[in-house]
């Protein structure tokens, strides 16, 4: 294999280049019209100095079973990106044995929350916030893009809870990082549906109605980022996808949806197939067909602009 110019030390990447322009050079020998050529090295030196400053973070919210998991390959398929999936540093633990601390020996924040001392929710955070910034300037000195998705159902559709009690993700990254987000949504009637197939209404009463009370609450906490539907993507991706990009400040690829395939993420949950393209809806049971008339779900589906 070929050596890349990130395993050159400085000294022979300068090298390199000089030969490189020596070749041009010769090349141009007899052009007696031609500009002189300035330092290799130099140019490259003008195109970093001109990208900018640092990169914004990235984010993209949803809920369980709305397309999340589709979008976020077809982002994550862009060119240097890197999506962190299902993110949520104060969401609930996974399960493990009664009386035993679980062996993971990379995850800290896990760690630190099985401690037989309490700690905060502050400390986590600030621990959870300290290490993305180490990640994000790492990846960001290889040009790479960082982006998060949340886990919001770990905070608005899990139990009887507060959602004022604790921050979002959204929050959480704002208070810290130049940001750049963006929520996407889908029928409230279809993730619904998909939510109780896969057996994932974590909540009582487990109602279409009571679904859309916590809908409505996580849209209010996330109120000004700016809104994509799962149905307007998976009717022309190309154009959704360029739309997201430019309100995450990415750089968009026409390639990234054909890609899809390649990329995997957790909660990948949703009916398979590679082709991005709208899906029929499910069976309506007769007994969600009578919530249908809820006033927080007629609420929700004028907020987010679908027919009830």
């Amino acid at each position: 294999m070929l050596p890349t110019a990130s395993d050159l030390p400085p000294a022979a990447l300068t090298n390199a280049l000089d030969e490189a322009l020596e070749l041009l050079r010769e090349y141009d020998r007899d052009d007696t019209s031609a500009e002189p050529l300035p330092s290799l090295l130099a140019q490259c030196e003008s195109i970093v100095a001109g990208i900018g400053g640092p990169q914004p973070l990235r984010s993209i919210h949803h809920f369980a079973c709305t397309g999340g998991t589709l979008i976020s390959r077809a982002l994550f398929a862009l060119p240097n990106t890197v999506v962190l999936s299902e993110i949520d540093p104060l969401g609930p633990l996974p399960r493990s044995r009664p009386g035993r601390v679980p062996f993971a020996p990379t995850d800290l924040i896990r760690a630190l929350r099985h401690s037989i001392r309490e700690v905060g929710d502050e400390t986590i955070i600030a621990t959870f916030l300290d290490g993305l910034a180490a990640a994000r300037a790492g990846l960001e000195r290889d040009g790479r893009h960082l982006i998060l998705r949340d886990h919001a159902h770990s905070q608005f559709c899990q139990g009887a809870v507060d959602f004022t009690a604790r921050p979002t993700l959204h929050e959480m990254l704002a208070g810290r990082f130049d940001l750049r987000s963006v929520l996407t949504v889908r029928h409230p009637l279809d993730s619904f549906l998909a939510l109780a197939s896969h057996g994932w209404v974590h909540f009582t009463p487990s109602t279409l109605e009571d679904y859309a009370r916590r809908y409505l609450a996580f849209l209010d906490r996330h109120a000004g980022i700016t809104v994509f539907s799962y149905e307007e993507f998976t009717t022309d991706p190309e154009t959704v996808l360029q739309q997201m990009c430019a309100a995450l400040d990415l750089t968009y690829s026409p390639l990234a949806t054909a890609l899809i395939g390649a990329i995997r993420l957790s909660g990948d949950s949703g009916r398979s197939g590679e082709r991005i393209a709208p899906r029929p809806r499910r069976p309506v049971p007769p007994g969600i067909e009578a919530q249908r008339e809820g006033r927080s779900y007629q609420a929700l589906c004028a907020r987010l602009g679908y027919a009830p």
